[in-house]
């Protein structure tokens, strides 16, 4: 797990080693073990390490293929390189170092590009081919690690995060207000190329490109971007017991435990993080695992603490950390340029602060991002699954999972959501953007008209596993995001078991019964866990993930002064996005306890707090 960064002039005029030393030290944290640079001619390759796998200086990048005729730089973790090292000695290759750094620039020598499909792991790399003056790049299937990208007549500038790009433009960054509007309409990001900088984008995941770099022959200077891993063409036969999908979730499990260096696990109390646990305890006997929990105190929104402490007598190494209003304030600042893009709620703050407890004790954590995508863990899930009951015509079947549904969570949203997802995808975008109208009339009217994979694709779909399958597509890959930054901000490496893909592709293939089942969301995890998992969390239902009291903060009276300060200034008044009065209105009736806005608040002042970070500076 690193971090990596380039620069390539087309005309050949030879990278700045302080330019590039600059993009490297911006992201030293992603890296503080190592780092290392590469010259030659108009290309540049910059890599900052964190190591993880052979610590010693064999793992040193960029590194070189034995006739030093590649080059390569990776941020990332290839976890079958065992194996993939094995198929490559029996064919005459040796090796130096037991990375897989090399193994992977190994099977690129052997393979060229087909060998992304005997990768499994996350990855985001490039590879120079000196003797072709060529490169070649690629991101993993679901898009865990990050590429971002700026492209121009005269050079090409990379790197796992926006801040080093932005660091080499010459002309002060601008605002993607299509991103914006998105941002506030659907409460969404990363779901195309585009992110909230035109000046940057992103290789998408399960995408990979090759570009000529020869300044003698400019016509071939072309980028040429194709999708490797298509997700609707890789499903595979369903697990044919709930026994099959725990095996396939232990050898997940199995190989994310090859690590030269400590690991522990992000435990919410929740499903998912929950069988990590239990199946590395009973499975594993990682009797001395360490796991990471965010607390507020019993019957605080976003509390666990009841279904944590279930592990108690199963775990010593157990640790927490209480997030306050307090550590808010003092780390928002912090937190908005950490992830460089404007995050739409404030979930991702706990798990910010769960990361900066984990690195005092490992360097490797596990947690369980991905099942909700792959096994319908949210909610408005089941508005998908009525949507194509109805479709189907079993109304009975409907009617009766209709039942077991309100008598399960005592809760309509399901319900709404079914019939939300009916509506055309017009009718959707003008529910969702007039949801508390404080969406400026003319910006919503200008953005309105341009294509959206939210309104249509996304919230279109028209059975549960179509719906599953979108939330790849365009949900899963902000979350993964989000981890990657809080995680890498403090030197940790993330893994997510539940995304290991020979999991993911049958479990996408299996009928949506065996997803949703009597008013319950992830049946066949829930029966693949009985026995391992803690009775009452196998069999809860509610959904609760990185949650915080924040409706409960923001009516503090530092708060008050924080927030009331931001939405009066003349910068956010004076900004063509925002009906700012009707947002001083809202948080007026928030502090009036008339209903709870803690979610629009935050995303609204956190948008405010990044534009006068990376946009007004």
């Amino acid at each position: 797990m690193c971090g990596i960064s380039g620069i390539v002039n087309f005309d050949g005029t030879h990278v700045r080693p302080v330019l590039l030393q600059k993009m490297m030290q911006i992201i030293k944290h992603r890296g503080p073990d190592d780092e290392g640079m590469f010259c030659e001619g108009g290309i540049g390759l910059g890599f900052v390490r964190l190591s993880i796998l052979d610590l010693s200086p064999l793992g040193h990048q960029p590194m070189f293929s034995r006739d030093e005729r590649y080059v390569i730089i990776f941020n990332g973790e290839i976890y079958n390189y065992i194996e993939l090292r094995s198929e490559l000695l029996k064919k005459g290759y040796t090796f130096k170092s037991n990375t897989d750094t090399e193994v992977l620039l190994t099977a690129f020598i052997e393979w060229k590009e087909e060998m992304l499909h005997r990768l499994n792991g996350m990855f985001a790399f490039v590879i120079y081919d000196r003797r072709e003056k060529s490169i070649f790049g690629a991101r993993d299937r679901f898009g865990i690690k990050p590429f971002y990208y700026h492209l121009s007549e005269d050079n090409f500038v990379f790197a796992s995060e926006i801040k080093p790009i932005l660091s080499t433009l010459t002309a002060k960054p601008t605002a993607d207000e299509h991103s914006v509007f998105e941002f506030l309409t659907y409460n969404r990001t990363d779901q195309t190329a585009r992110t909230f900088f035109n000046e940057v984008v992103k290789l998408k995941h399960g995408h990979c490109f090759k570009l000529s770099i020869d300044p003698n022959r400019p016509s071939q200077q072309k980028m040429v971007i194709s999708k490797w891993y298509d997700l609707r063409k890789e499903i595979k036969d369903p697990f044919a017991s709930a026994e099959e999908f725990a095996e396939a979730f232990r050898e997940s499990l199995k190989l994310r435990l090859r690590s030269d260096v400590p690991i522990g696990v992000c435990l919410s109390g929740g499903l998912d993080s929950s069988s990590i646990v239990s199946s590395l305890v009973k499975h594993f006997q990682k009797y001395d695992l360490n796991t990471f929990s965010a607390v507020y105190g019993v019957n605080k929104t976003g509390d666990e603490s009841k279904f944590i402490n279930l592990f108690k007598s199963e775990l010593s190494n157990m640790y927490s950390i209480i997030p306050t209003e307090h550590s808010l304030l003092e780390d928002f600042d912090t937190f908005v340029e950490a992830h460089g893009e404007p995050v739409p709620d404030g979930g991702p703050y706990a798990q910010y602060k769960v990361m900066s407890l984990a690195k005092d004790h490992v360097t490797v954590t596990l947690d369980g991002q991905g099942a909700d995508e792959c096994l319908a863990g949210y909610e408005y899930f089941f508005g998908f699954y009525f949507k194509s009951l109805l479709r189907k015509g079993k109304i009975r079947t409907l009617s009766s999972e209709l039942t077991k549904y309100l008598y399960a969570h005592r809760s309509t949203l399901g319900i709404k959501s079914f019939l939300f997802f009916m509506l055309s995808p017009k009718m959707r975008r003008d529910v969702r953007s007039k949801e508390f109208g404080y969406i400026n009339t003319e910006y919503f009217n200008g953005h309105a008209a341009e294509s959206s994979a939210i309104a249509s694709e996304f919230y279109g779909s028209s059975t549960l596993t179509e719906a599953l399958i979108n939330h790849f597509e365009y949900k899963l890959e902000h979350l993964l995001k989000w981890e990657d930054r809080n995680s890498m901000y403090f030197s940790l490496e993330a893994r997510v078991p539940f995304l290991d893909h020979n999991l993911v592709e049958r479990t996408l293939s299996l009928p949506e019964e065996r997803i949703i089942n009597s008013g319950s969301t992830k049946h066949i995890l829930r029966q693949a866990m009985k026995n391992t998992l803690p009775e009452p969390i196998r069999t809860r239902v509610d959904k609760m993930g990185f949650d915080s009291p924040k409706d409960e903060w923001f009516r503090t009276t530092k708060f008050q002064k924080f927030i009331g300060d931001i939405i009066t200034d003349d910068r956010f008044t004076s900004r063509p996005i925002i009906h700012a009065s009707k947002v001083q209105d809202l948080y007026g009736r928030h502090l009036n306890r008339e209903g709870n806005f803690g979610k629009q608040i935050w995303k609204f002042v956190h948008l405010e707090k990044w534009y006068q970070k990376f946009i007004d500076a």
